[in-house]
């Protein structure tokens, strides 16, 4: 059976983040889960997850595996069942072209929360490279991963779509000085808890910021005082987070892999404190939104305030569309010829022989080293573009073509002989 490019997918236009948050594959279960799978389902030759804030979704190329056989997996793995409100939840396809459809929409943020998010191709690099360290790319897939990363550079060099930061990281420090204001943020402390991606780009951006009193907790102490080091910060005792021990800080910016409702106590008729949730599976537990010195941000509430940038990258729209329609042409274009490249890969002996036997018959061309770089040449000529041969006569001139090629300098010409075979 001829082996497809599918998806399964759970997203912020799916579900909500209480819904995301139960099907959220934490980095460290991410190599197990691909063993998992590639056991369950030896056909599967290619395998990526993608998982971010947003969306959790698993692209996979397989002969036999559908899409509605790893969400089945899927499910019984997280949940140990299969229900029909969780099956609804998710989009699917076993299409190799909307598949492609679906990942340059996703990686170009046509389908983040804010129009453009640039953080998703970072996030999907990541990704490809576990995939690559795993062995589980597929053709389809590198295929596929090739055109998302070709999409994105044309974009990024010929659009303005990329102009403007989206990050969550970024908006986090801006909402901070919207409720203290830029002079009271410089006495305000800060906790980070989590020592990832976010944290990392939290301390990007805060470079325009400079905020000094700021430190972090990490579950593993060595991460944590290594961004410490790093960004001049204090190191936070995680036992302090489990205990909820919060009395010294301000603000808490969550943002722990694998941590639900990590932070669940706070004092109430404390000073107030503004929580920034930015952890999936959710941080901090919702209800200490209804103490009233306590201000809760989630990420829905976030990617919301983002969303003014969409306006501003509503023209390029129209262009990144169009750059998205011309890569998924080739991208289909070379799925079309897979059947051929794979038929000359076949008969790649047969063509090497015959080409040598055509060009010292037909040609007079005896030169060994000659007769080599013209059969190579007509090799990868056919490998790149087989759907331009339909006719021995083509192989004929394009061995014509290349030989001509070699002896160009000399300004050598040569005939097509009649009537002649290869």
């Amino acid at each position: 059976m001829t082996n497809q490019l599918r998806y399964i997918s759970i997203s912020h236009i799916s579900a909500k983040v209480v819904d995301r948050e139960r099907f959220f594959i934490a980095e460290e279960e991410k190599k197990s889960l691909h063993l998992k799978i590639s056991r369950k389902f030896p056909d599967i030759v290619g395998l990526l997850f993608l998982v971010t804030c947003n969306r959790t979704e698993i692209y996979f190329e397989s002969g036999r595996t559908t899409a509605a056989d790893l969400l089945d997996f899927l499910l019984r793995e997280k949940m140990g069942d299969v229900k029909k409100e969780d099956l609804s939840l998710f989009v699917k396809s076993d299409d190799s072209e909307i598949t492609a459809h679906h990942l340059l929409a996703v990686s170009t943020g046509l389908l983040s929360k804010v129009w453009g998010d640039a953080e998703i191709i970072h996030q999907l690099r990541k990704a490809y490279k576990t995939t690559l360290e795993m062995k589980l790319q597929g053709s389809l897939l590198e295929r596929a991963m090739q055109m998302v990363f070709r999409n994105h550079k044309r974009i990024r060099n010929e659009t303005r779509f990329r102009d403007g930061t989206t990050s969550v990281a970024y908006k986090s420090l801006k909402m901070m000085v919207e409720t203290y204001g830029a002079e009271e943020m410089k006495n305000k402390k800060i906790l980070l808890i989590g020592a990832g991606d976010i944290v990392k780009q939290w301390f990007k951006y805060n470079s325009k910021f400079n905020f000094k009193e700021v430190a972090i907790s990490n579950r593993t102490l060595k991460n944590a005082q290594l961004l410490a080091r790093k960004h001049s910060a204090d190191v936070f005792s995680w036992n302090k987070v489990l205990a909820n021990n919060f009395s010294d800080f301000d603000i808490i910016v969550g943002a722990a892999g694998n941590s639900h409702h990590l932070v669940k106590h706070l004092n109430k008729y404390e000073k107030p404190r503004l929580l920034i949730d930015l952890g999936l599976p959710s941080n901090m537990d919702p209800d200490l939104s209804e103490i009233p010195e306590v201000t809760l941000y989630n990420l829905d509430a976030i990617s919301t305030a983002l969303e003014k940038t969409k306006t501003q990258r509503k023209k390029a729209v129209k262009k990144v569309s169009q750059i998205n329609k011309e890569e998924l042409l080739l991208f289909q274009k070379w799925l079309r010829e897979a059947p051929l490249r794979k038929l000359l890969a076949q008969q790649k002996i047969f063509i090497v022989k015959n080409t040598a036997g055509y060009l010292k018959k037909s040609m007079k061309i005896v030169d060994p080293e000659k007769i080599n770089m013209v059969t190579n040449r007509v090799i990868r000529k056919l490998y790149h573009n087989p759907s331009s041969i339909t006719s021995q006569k083509d192989i004929h001139q394009l061995i014509v073509r290349q030989a001509f090629f070699e002896d160009s300098n000399k300004r050598t010409f040569f005939r097509m002989p009649k009537n002649s075979e290869l």
